[in-house]
C-alpha cells in the first residue's frame, strides 16, 4: 500500500501563490506516475498535472501552464505543485494521486490512479 498526505492549501488573494506538497510513504517503489487533480464545488474532478516517479517527465493542462509547476523531491518522496498567479477559478479541493501504470496511458484519467490523498482546500478570493 501507498499513503499520500497533502498539505499546503489555504486562502489566498487572486494573483497570489501557494505550494502544495504530497508526501508519499509505504510501497512507493510501485509508483510510476504522480498526479494532481482538483474538484470545485458542484463540478467534476479535473486533472491538473502529472509527473513521473523519476521526475523525468511532467505534464500540465493548458489552463495552468505558465502559472503552475509540478516537481518532485526524489529523496523525500514528495511531489509539489507550485501555484502562481492564482485565480478565483482555481478554487477547489486539490488531491494528490499515485498510480502503478506507466506514463504512456491516460494521464488525466482518475480511474487509472490507485492511491489518493485526503485533499487540501485551496481558496482564491477575488
Amino acid at each position: 500500500q501507498v499513503q499520500l498526505v497533502e498539505s499546503g492549501g489555504g486562502l489566498v488573494q487572486a494573483g497570489g501563490s501557494l505550494r502544495l506538497s504530497c508526501a508519499a510513504s509505504g510501497r512507493t517503489y510501485s509508483l510510476y506516475v504522480m498526479g494532481w487533480f482538483r474538484q470545485a464545488p458542484g463540478k467534476e474532478r479535473e486533472f491538473v498535472a502529472a509527473i513521473s516517479w523519476t521526475a523525468s517527465n511532467t505534464y500540465l493542462v493548458d489552463s495552468v501552464k505558465g502559472r503552475f509547476t509540478i516537481s518532485k523531491d526524489n529523496a523525500m518522496n514528495t511531489v509539489y505543485l507550485e501555484m502562481n498567479s492564482l485565480k478565483p477559478e482555481d478554487t477547489a479541493v486539490y488531491y494528490c494521486a499515485g498510480r502503478r501504470s506507466d506514463w504512456s496511458t491516460s494521464l488525466g484519467d482518475g480511474r487509472m490512479y490507485d492511491y489518493w490523498g485526503q485533499g487540501t482546500q485551496v481558496t482564491v478570493s477575488a
